[in-house]
């Protein structure tokens, strides 16, 4: 049932430009909090209930045993449960031959012997780390427990063109986090849900947006979890449901992916937080057919060496040229949420570290940059009329990796005014130490999420539900202007 009718607005949507020295109105465009946005756009929407749900008996539903035994059967290779997908999957960071079977961290070198993924390094993770998960037993044993810990809609990443309508997330949390910092594991479950109606653009998406943003009325917590459970494991109106394989990268774009947020350390340096990228993949011979969770490069994620010296990496110069080219004047721009990049994919890391490593460090590398492409961002700066230096354009570069996100941009000026919010500490959503609020115990979330991104998204949602125009930045920008995060 469309509730369409009740997001009524009554105020015209102000134009919203972006790049340094546009000329905006009164909060156009600039970081809102919760409140403003909704109490101008008719105080509606519950984001804690519509597009980030963290409420601990909510997600007891959503387990990760239930969920990867749906993969594993929706993958229909014969024998394999979803235990055996997720030793899989974990087995990748340990060097082959490991199970025998499927990706491994070493699969490509180079010349003396060290791992690499996409020609830039990439760290075998074996045990006492991530790589000891191929053992488990089964999805009860302490060493390889996950709690789910957070559902969240993100349909703002719907591109202009309605080609897909966003991505709908489940993030779990190696249990033992939550008293061992040393033993922290999280992983994403970042599925893209193909548009059912492609002939109608965005506007066939509207159906799983309006069963989102209902739940913000369904005052009882179990109704919310029946639809949730609904949305993700069985389908809601044209929508399959959330989790199937073909969501997380087993399609012909190879849209959607898992990421992982890796802390299995030895308590001594280097203390190694590591960010990274999966697709889970189904091949088939004449014989049978295998699913994989395969390492791909972490999406707009370019290593620290290519804005430095090109005589360091031979792709540097070319990168730079890219650089100026595609992304001066979205990182420029005088909203946080409206900062962005891309990344041609030659140009991306199999990991990113937010620590124990100096491969993000963007501006140290930036320190040796030859002076032509120095010269060139101010140039460029200067055209748009910014007042920020190219040392905090490169700073905002980073914050669209996801170390910088998560980590490493943390509190950082980025000039014009501008401020990183921060993480909880190398996660937007925790583990550790969940709230109560209003008699219920929910896991915490970053104040980048409550200050910035999820009042922008709520825009989003609210005016595409009220058919308001919305600003456009172009082919292959999402709705929410956003290629990351």
């Amino acid at each position: 049932m469309s509730r369409a009718g009740q997001w009524c607005v009554g105020a015209s949507l102000l134009a919203a430009l972006w790049g340094c020295g546009d000329d905006r109105e009164p909060g156009d465009g600039v970081d809102e909090t919760i409140d403003n946005v909704l109490g101008a756009r008719g105080g509606v929407l519950d984001v804690r209930r519509s597009l980030a749900v963290t409420d601990r008996d909510i997600l007891s539903r959503f387990s990760l045993q239930r969920v990867m035994d749906t993969l594993a059967r929706d993958a229909k290779v014969k024998g394999v449960s979803g235990l055996d997908l997720f030793k899989q999957w974990w087995d990748t960071q340990n060097p082959k031959q490991g199970l025998g079977q499927g990706a491994h961290c070493d699969d490509e070198i180079d010349a003396a012997g060290r791992p690499l993924l996409n020609g830039y390094p990439y760290d075998c993770r074996p045990a006492p780390s991530e790589g000891v998960q191929a053992s488990c037993t089964s999805f009860d044993d302490p060493g390889c427990a996950y709690l789910p810990i957070g559902l969240f809609n993100r349909f703002d990443l719907a591109p202009e063109d309605g080609s897909h309508c966003g991505e709908y997330r489940i993030i779990y949390a190696k249990q033992t986090g939550q008293t061992n910092r040393f033993d922290r594991n999280l992983v994403i479950f970042e599925a893209v849900l193909a548009n059912p109606l492609p002939k109608q653009g965005l506007a066939g998406c509207r159906r799983i947006v309006e069963a989102w943003a209902e739940l913000s009325w369904i005052e009882a917590p179990g109704k919310r979890a029946d639809r949730l459970e609904e949305i993700y494991f069985r389908g809601t109106g044209p929508f399959p449901a959330v989790v199937r394989i073909e969501n997380l990268g087993h399609n012909e774009r190879l849209l959607g992916q898992v990421r992982t947020n890796q802390f299995i350390v030895k308590a001594e340096p280097p203390l190694i937080w590591t960010l990274r990228e999966f697709k889970l993949s189904r091949a088939c011979d004449r014989k049978s057919c295998r699913a994989e969770f395969v390492p791909v490069t972490v999406k707009t994620n370019p290593i620290g060496a290519l804005f430095g010296d090109p005589a360091s990496d031979a792709h540097a110069a070319e990168f730079q040229a890219a650089f100026l080219k595609d992304n001066v004047a979205a990182l420029a721009s005088n909203s946080l949420t409206d900062i962005s990049m891309r990344v041609d994919d030659r140009f991306n890391s199999g990991q990113s570290h937010s620590s124990g490593s100096p491969e993000m460090q963007f501006q140290t590398y930036f320190a040796a940059a030859p002076r032509d492409f120095r010269l060139a961002l101010w140039r460029s700066l200067g055209t748009l009329g910014c007042d920020i230096t190219p040392e905090q354009l490169i700073a905002r570069a980073r914050t669209q990796t996801c170390a910088g996100c998560h980590q490493l941009s943390n509190n950082e000026d980025l000039g014009g005014g501008l401020i990183w919010p921060p993480s909880l500490g190398f996660v937007h959503v925790s583990e550790e130490l969940p709230e109560t609020v209003a008699g219920r115990v929910r896991y915490r979330i970053s104040p980048l999420l409550t200050s910035s991104f999820l009042p922008t998204r709520a825009r989003v949602m609210v005016d595409y539900l009220n058919d308001l125009p919305r600003r456009r930045r172009g082919w292959g920008w999402s709705v929410g202007g956003r290629t990351t995060h």
